[in-house]
């Protein structure tokens, strides 16, 4: 039987074609909470939208504080605990969790 994480790969992969790998995801979701028509992002903006998901992602553990939007409708968060040291395979499991708590509140698995 699939995981969740394969099931959700998989939905993605047939929803938008290509990787669904986690940068790919991780700028879906940003794209996603950003709410602004995709468009062709520099580098520098990339990874601000990928940052937007990690903060939207890691706001239901209470790292992050969601703070509004500025003027030019980008949202901010505010750091409110310093994430604990993980190594490389405990950081990959709380992304990966996080990332299917999101598409299961979206309802998408």
């Amino acid at each position: 039987m699939a995981s969740d994480w394969e099931l959700l790969q998989n939905k993605l992969r047939t929803r938008f074609g290509g990787d669904t790998d986690y940068d790919s995801i991780l700028f879906l979701i940003g794209l996603q909470e950003l709410g602004k028509p995709f468009r062709k992002y520099k580098k520098d903006e990339k990874l601000e939208v990928m940052h937007i998901a990690i903060c939207t992602l890691l706001e239901p553990y209470g790292f992050y504080e969601f703070q509004g939007r500025d003027e030019e409708g980008w949202p901010h968060w505010k750091l409110k605990e310093n994430l604990p040291f993980l190594d490389a395979k405990q950081q990959n499991k709380l992304i990966i969790d996080s990332i299917i708590d999101y598409f299961k509140n979206t309802e998408f698995i």
